[in-house]
C-alpha cells in the first residue's frame, strides 16, 4: 500500500516545479505563436526553449506547446497583457502577464495590489515613470573589451553582473539588429526582450524596501505573471 501522507516539503517543492513549467510553457506557446515554430528562424522560441531545458521542462511538454503556439493542435489561446499600480510605498510597478483568461487575471493582481496597500492602475498611470527598452543579455568566452563590444553592436548601455553576465540596453527600434550583431561576434544569448527601464528610483529606507519585495516575490510567484518592473534599483 502506499503512504496515505505526503512529504509537505516535497509537495511544496513539486507544486513550486509545476509553476515554473507552466510559465515557461506559455512563454514557448507565445514565442512560437508570434514567431513560428522553427527555433532557427525565431529568436525569442530559440531562447525559450533553452530556459525550458535548463529547468528539465519534460519534451512532451515543450513540443505540445510549440504546437499549440503554431496552432497545430487545439489548446487555451495564451495572450500577453500589461496591467500598471502603484506598490507599497507609491512604488511604481508594471506587470506582464500571459494568460488564458485576462478577467481572471486582471481581478487576482487587482487583490494582490490591494492586499499589499497599492492600488491598481488605468493604462498609462504608471508607465510614463519608465522607458521603453531593448534588453538583451549573454556571455561571450575569451578576453574582450565590453565597451567596445556594445558601441560595435551599437548599443545604447551595457553592464556586467557578477555572474559574468552581460546586459545590453537598446533602442526598441534596433533590438533585433543589435541581437543579430552580438550573435555573430560569438556571443551566447539568454535574453533578448521589449523591456522597462525606471526613468527615477523610488526613495525608500530598509523598512519600506523590503516590504515592496515582499510584495514583488508574491506578485512574481503568481501562476499569469511574466515579468515585473519597478521603480526600485536592483
Amino acid at each position: 500500500m502506499g503512504k496515505s501522507w505526503k512529504n509537505p516539503i516535497k509537495a511544496e517543492n513539486a507544486a513550486r516545479k509545476g509553476a515554473i513549467f507552466t510559465k515557461l510553457a506559455r512563454e514557448i506557446q507565445v514565442a512560437a505563436k508570434l514567431g513560428g515554430p522553427d527555433p532557427e528562424y525565431n529568436p525569442r522560441l530559440r531562447m525559450a526553449l533553452e530556459a525550458a531545458r535548463k529547468q528539465s521542462v519534460p519534451q512532451d511538454t515543450i513540443e505540445r506547446a510549440i504546437k499549440k503556439g503554431a496552432g497545430l493542435i487545439e489548446g487555451l489561446e495564451i495572450e500577453e497583457v500589461t496591467y500598471e499600480g502603484f506598490g507599497p510605498h507609491k512604488v511604481g510597478i508594471i506587470v506582464e502577464c500571459q494568460t488564458d483568461n485576462r478577467t481572471r487575471t486582471v481581478a487576482e493582481v487587482r487583490s494582490l495590489f490591494k492586499k499589499y496597500n497599492g492600488s491598481l492602475g488605468e493604462t498609462g498611470s504608471v508607465s510614463w515613470m519608465f522607458e521603453r527598452i531593448g534588453l538583451i543579455e549573454g556571455t561571450k568566452e575569451g578576453s574582450f573589451d565590453l565597451e567596445e563590444e556594445a558601441i560595435e553592436a551599437g548599443a545604447n548601455d551595457v553592464s556586467k553582473a557578477s555572474d559574468g553576465t552581460c546586459s545590453f540596453i537598446t533602442s526598441p527600434d534596433s533590438l533585433d539588429s543589435v541581437r543579430q550583431i552580438l550573435s555573430n561576434r560569438g556571443w551566447h544569448l539568454t535574453k533578448s526582450e521589449l523591456s522597462y527601464r525606471p526613468k527615477t528610483i523610488s526613495d525608500l529606507n530598509d523598512q519600506q524596501k523590503q516590504e515592496v519585495y515582499e510584495f514583488l516575490n508574491v506578485l512574481d510567484e503568481h501562476d499569469d505573471t511574466h515579468r515585473i518592473h519597478a521603480t526600485l534599483s536592483y
